[in-house]
């Protein structure tokens, strides 16, 4: 049973409250090494992905560095990371559209982002609500995992209709910090195995609704 758009909206505000100052895990400076950051983050963990960025992007600091660069010289500095090859393969890619269609730039529309190799709906929501502000709701493991197990959605709902059950159930001013809680949630508590949620009564407690 699908939980009403209040009660889900209170599961998802508690969850806030218990990570009321989650921030990107993510090391980035701007747009471009954000952008950089999370295409590497597929199938990886952001600790493992922050070990490898910084001698990355002294290497490639910008779109034009890493567009010149071969495949396999940006593939000796993501080595350690999964699908390195066609990590690499992509991000030299993102870099020469980077210069051939948006001046150099990151763009900022959900369109403009998915058109990048590599970048596809999460990636692109990401980079709109960290890298600009732009409200906007990523959907990646661990919301999907915590959404299904706190029956804010089916159990057979797609990233798609994830995001916009959420969109649906929150003001868009939280979009972005319900991101970022429920990421340190499931982390810490809401565990593929074994998770821990029942040590947290106040999310379970409708008797104000």
């Amino acid at each position: 049973m699908v939980l009403s758009k209040k009660r889900a909206r209170k599961v998802i505000e508690e969850i806030i409250a218990l990570f009321p100052d989650a921030k990107p895990s993510l090391d980035f400076r701007n747009s471009f090494e954000l952008l950089v950051a999370v295409t590497l983050s597929a199938q990886t963990t952001d600790a493992a992905v922050n070990k490898v960025t910084p001698a990355l992007f002294e290497a490639f600091p910008t779109p034009a560095d890493m567009a010149l660069a071969e495949e396999g010289e940006i593939a000796k500095y993501i080595s350690r990371l999964g699908l390195y090859r066609n990590k690499a393969k992509f991000l030299k890619k993102c870099s020469q559209q980077l210069l051939e269609d948006f001046g150099g730039e990151v763009p900022r529309t959900r369109p403009e982002l998915e058109s990048l190799a590599g970048v596809g709906r999460k990636t692109a929501n990401v980079v709109m609500s960290v890298g600009f502000g732009i409200p906007a709701f990523a959907v990646d493991t661990h919301v999907t995992r915590i959404c299904k197990h706190h029956d804010i959605v089916k159990k057979s709902a797609t990233p798609l209709e994830i995001e916009k059950r959420v969109m649906e159930v929150l003001p868009e001013e939280k979009w972005l910090p319900a991101h970022q809680a429920m990421i340190y949630f499931g982390r810490a508590i809401c565990h593929p195995k074994n998770p821990e949620c029942h040590e947290y009564p106040q999310l379970y407690d409708f008797s104000d609704i």
